[in-house]
């Protein structure tokens, strides 16, 4: 074939060259992806102010737990000298421990906290099983309604539960505030375990089905040792709030024997302030604050992936 009619034939009948394509067009960039974003800017500045605020709070508080009251009040911000001159650096921390009696009120704290998450997880996670799992009837309905649970505030039912709790003579007990703890915790576990167990893949359920298990044995088996992920999250989660648990323990505790932590440290607050000893009332408060810190700065990593992996399926 000539070169003539090679031109003829790339520039068609017509004699017209054929149009150029257009190149496809890029897709537009999610708000909040460009590089210089008003809003990213924004809440980066909001998040970052936040943290640096806490950041300085928990600074001061662990500072001034080892202050005289005068080096507290004088020089808020500066380093501890008085203490560490005078020889006795944890003269407040001892003071507290001892004037607050945080010896029992720590080993009750422990305890109570750590029976009350285990029993939480052990009857959220059933419960969770069988609203995503089971094809229970009103499952949907149900779920729902237990998450409107985590909506109703708990101090609204504070005295309908004094009053019932003393009629079964369970106020100034500690196995009372065990019940109410596990009562009010199950609506958020259940939640939370609930999309775990609707992340983990069918395929397993219904091999074990093929095999002659039983829903029981293919919940205590296989689909409970994979929601291990969301049954430490749920765990740690459960573990953190009620160690920081305040307002049911000053209802609910009456007795120095009986004393949780949080609880310890509101009648410690009243002597610490009538002596001014306000380092001494600061290094109560770190007593308490500093566990559940270190706690959550060693398994923050397994905290956000647990809640991530709930969330994305």
């Amino acid at each position: 074939m000539s070169t003539t009619a090679l031109s003829s034939s790339s520039t068609g009948s017509t004699g017209q060259p054929p149009p150029r394509r257009k190149a496809p067009r890029r897709p537009k960039p999610a708000p909040g992806t460009q590089r210089i974003s008003p809003l990213r800017v924004i809440g980066l500045t909001v998040v970052w102010l936040f943290t640096a605020f806490n950041l300085l709070v928990l600074y001061w508080l662990i500072m001034a737990a080892f202050k005289t009251p005068l080096e507290i009040f004088r020089e808020p911000l500066s380093l501890p000298a008085t203490l560490f001159e005078r020889g006795t650096p944890f003269r407040n921390f001892v003071y507290a421990w001892e004037s607050a009696e945080f010896g029992t009120a720590f080993l009750n704290t422990v305890i109570l906290v750590a029976v009350c998450s285990v029993v939480i997880v052990l009857v959220s996670a059933p419960a969770a099983y069988a609203l995503s799992r089971l094809g229970v009837r009103g499952s949907g309905p149900m779920t729902a309604f237990i998450a409107i649970g985590m909506g109703v505030p708990f101090q609204t039912v504070i005295i309908p539960l004094f009053i019932a709790m003393s009629e079964i003579d369970l106020n100034n007990n500690l196995f009372g505030l065990a019940l109410i703890y596990v009562a009010l915790s199950l609506p958020f576990t259940v939640f939370l375990l609930t999309g775990f167990f609707r992340s983990l893949p069918d395929e397993l359920e219904e091999a074990a089905s093929i095999d002659g298990a039983s829903a029981t044995r293919t919940f205590w088996s296989i689909m409970l040792p994979l929601a291990r992920g969301g049954l430490i999250t749920a765990l740690i989660l459960n573990a953190i709030g009620l160690w920081n648990e305040t307002l049911l323990a000053i209802v609910f505790l009456q007795e120095n024997a009986n004393f949780t932590l949080a609880r310890a440290l509101f009648t410690f607050y009243n002597a610490a302030s009538y002596q001014s000893e306000y380092g001494g009332l600061l290094a109560g408060v770190a007593i308490i604050v500093l566990p559940m810190l270190v706690m959550y700065i060693l398994l923050a990593r397994r905290i956000i992936t647990g809640l991530t992996l709930g969330a994305g399926k």
